[in-house]
């Protein structure tokens, strides 16, 4: 089988994954970052009432339309205490921000305006014009409006806008549940003692993390060891948690050992393709168990989550209703980089600003697959396309960030 370039393997993955229909009702508080199933609509009008904007005196307009008006305090509006009377000529009522408008007044005198007297009665410093400083009733929204529309990712704005609108339940989309499945005779888990030829399973809480992120629920198979019989069961065990999409880790290539590939076949899997034209990551396999997206990602631990950076993240978004994360920018090179062959690089970078204010990104010197210690340290993939040419120092190159945060503060 030809090896397949990286676009078009994640066209071919995300054509054949539809997106979850499910719903869920969810308070307000359990809502964060799910998507909205079902527009949100007003159960109310916001602000119900005419309020103040400002601290200071409400009145008629009339009775302050020149500076030195003296007007007699009948009262007072705070916030949840509204006054209960009606003002007449003359009269105005002490209010401060948030409280309603009486009845009768069309205007707010600023307090740093006005000058109390003695008695009940303050002199107005300045003129005043009427509206001034009064949200309206219905300036927000009103009841009945549209809010939010489907689709929505729920975030600290959308989820104050539903609770001002009275609305203490949401209907979002299920997340999506991802089943991994870490194979191999020589992984036990992080605390245990390995044998001689054993080593420690780290794929697994990487690849967890990183859909975790991205909304997903998991379902942890665990570790299972080489062998077809228990491979398809743990296969088994996915479907039957009802699992939307299968991760498995390792295992997929086709040596004697690999035998992932075979036990998901005997599963009932349709292959679809495997082996990418990229570095690291190209042992990836797609297939299909029916509606549930398969993706194979390779043992290698950097390969394995560079595969999920550019594969499962996409995968996971489509199934949750999600946009895809934009990781994608462009920085130059720190150094001189040579002309690449027919595969896709991914290469390890620091970031760094120039003394000219350039994003500059310099590989490490070491970019085997197995490292885990450099991806750690990385801040993002330089991206050289197949049959790249030589790119010199300074040179703009495409990147890939490892971290959200990081594409904020610098793309």
């Amino acid at each position: 089988m030809a090896l397949l370039p990286v676009a078009e393997a994640l066209e071919r993955l995300l054509a054949a994954a539809s997106p979850i229909t499910e719903t869920e009702p969810l308070p307000l508080a359990k809502a964060n970052g799910r998507i909205l199933a079902a527009p949100v609509v007003a159960g109310l009008t916001q602000p119900p009432f005419h309020a103040s904007a400002m601290d200071g005196y409400a009145l008629r307009a009339a009775d302050a339309d020149h500076a030195g008006s003296i007007l007699t305090l009948v009262g007072e509006s705070a916030a949840g205490h509204g006054f209960s009377g009606v003002l007449a000529e003359g009269q105005c009522v002490r209010i401060f921000t948030g409280a309603p408008v009486p009845e009768g007044a069309d205007t707010i005198l600023l307090q740093e305006d006005a000058e109390k007297l003695s008695g009940n009665s303050i002199r107005a410093n300045l003129p005043v014009a009427p509206s001034r400083h009064i949200r309206p009733r219905g300036q927000d929204f009103a009841q009945g409006d549209r809010l939010l529309e489907v689709g929505r990712k729920l975030d600290f704005a959308s989820l104050t806008l539903a609770a001002a609108a009275n609305q203490p339940m949401i209907t979002v989309y299920r997340k999506p549940r991802l089943a991994i499945l870490a194979t191999g005779d020589e992984l036990v888990l992080p605390g245990a003692a390995p044998g001689p030829s054993q080593i420690i399973a780290s794929n697994s809480f990487g690849i967890a993390a990183l859909a975790e992120e991205n909304g997903a629920d998991i379902i942890d198979l665990g570790l299972v060891p080489d062998d077809r019989t228990a491979i398809t069961q743990a296969v088994r065990r996915a479907r039957k948690a009802g699992a939307d999409a299968l991760v498995t880790l390792g295992g997929a290539s086709v040596g004697d050992h690999d035998l992932v590939q075979d036990a998901l076949k005997d599963a009932g899997m349709v292959l679809d393709f495997w082996k990418i034209a990229m570095r690291p990551g190209k042992p990836l396999m797609v297939g299909r168990l029916e509606a549930m997206p398969v993706l194979g990602l390779p043992g290698n631990p950097v390969s394995s989550m560079v595969c999920a950076l550019l594969f499962l993240e996409p995968l996971l978004a489509r199934l949750g209703c999600n946009p895809v994360p934009n990781r994608l920018a462009t920085a130059r090179a720190a150094i001189d980089m040579k002309q690449n062959d027919q595969r896709q690089d991914y290469i390890r970078a620091r970031l760094f600003t120039s003394p000219e204010g350039e994003l500059m990104a310099e590989p490490f010197n070491r970019q085997d697959s197995s490292m885990m210690r450099v991806l750690a340290e990385a801040d993002c993939l330089i991206i050289r396309p197949p049959h790249a040419s030589a790119l010199p120092q300074g040179a703009p190159c495409p990147i890939l960030h490892l971290r959200r945060q990081a594409a904020c503060g610098n793309a």
